[in-house]
């Protein structure tokens, strides 16, 4: 069985299509998921979606699996990230500022989207998807943790301990998640944790398209980590050319400069 997992598109639309390339000459896949977070902050948030339900019109949704991540969650319902307090005078005085540059960022995607778009993020809201890979056990996919679209329990810092209670009330042998826009392989004994990176915002490998490749054979899972890299000139004209608001919330998170 070979499995294709992409997740954290953000809006980029140059550096999906790098890593569906990538998928494509791969050859194959009985299953290829999407873990969610597919248009915020990024240029281009309509056109990612609307692949994004084109390739899965195309393949199937038997075959192509879609789920939503927590800013796909923000586009829907207005919620917004916790952040923690500030404990400085300082960090207080740049809240304003930094809630400004996050909030621009996603009212403006909102604008962006059709409402055929939003109904589609409506639907893929909270989901967990799973396989059973022969041989091998079962494997399910979400996007933070199971549950929780926005933890930061399954991180390549995380203690074993956190970790593994992240995944507690699941049954499973391999994890995959995103969220944290680093790539992760993990063996935490009874589970094994893997992130796939960030598509379109990677925070481990700056101006890289990340998505990951899944193999079940004779009992044993392969696992391809693919960071790839991408035209970061045309998503900097991308968001000149669609006069995004508020670019640097994603250009500075992102490396694209400098």
């Amino acid at each position: 069985m070979r499995l294709a997992v992409l997740s954290d598109i953000h809006g980029n639309l140059t550096a999906f299509e790098t890593a569906w390339a990538d998928v494509q000459s791969q050859g194959e896949f009985d299953q290829i998921w999407i873990l969610g977070d597919l248009a915020a902050f990024g240029p281009r948030p309509a056109a990612c979606i609307q692949r994004v339900r084109e390739l899965q019109e195309q393949i199937g949704k038997e075959k192509f699996k879609v789920i939503g991540g927590n800013t796909d969650r923000y586009l829907v319902n207005g919620t917004r990230p916790r952040t923690p307090s500030a404990q400085d005078e300082e960090t207080f005085k740049n809240l304003a500022a930094r809630w400004q540059g996050r909030d621009t960022a996603l009212n403006w995607t909102v604008e962006q989207i059709s409402y055929a778009d939003y109904e589609f993020l409506k639907q893929i809201r909270g989901a967990e998807v799973q396989l059973h890979a022969e041989g091998y056990g079962p494997v399910i996919g979400y996007h933070g943790i199971p549950g929780n679209d926005e933890s930061n329990a399954l991180k390549p810092d995380t203690t074993d301990e956190e970790a593994r209670d992240a995944l507690l009330d699941r049954e499973g042998r391999m994890g995959i998640g995103g969220h944290t826009h680093l790539h992760m392989d993990r063996d935490l004994g009874s589970w094994r944790a893997i992130n796939v990176g960030s598509v379109g915002w990677s925070f481990g490998a700056p101006r890289m398209a990340e998505w990951g490749l899944f193999t079940f054979e004779k009992g044993e899972a392969a696992v391809d980590l693919r960071p790839l890299p991408y035209d970061v000139q045309a998503v900097l004209a991308d968001f000149e050319s669609v006069q995004h608001p508020a670019p640097d919330v994603f250009i500075r998170a992102g490396k694209l400069r400098g």
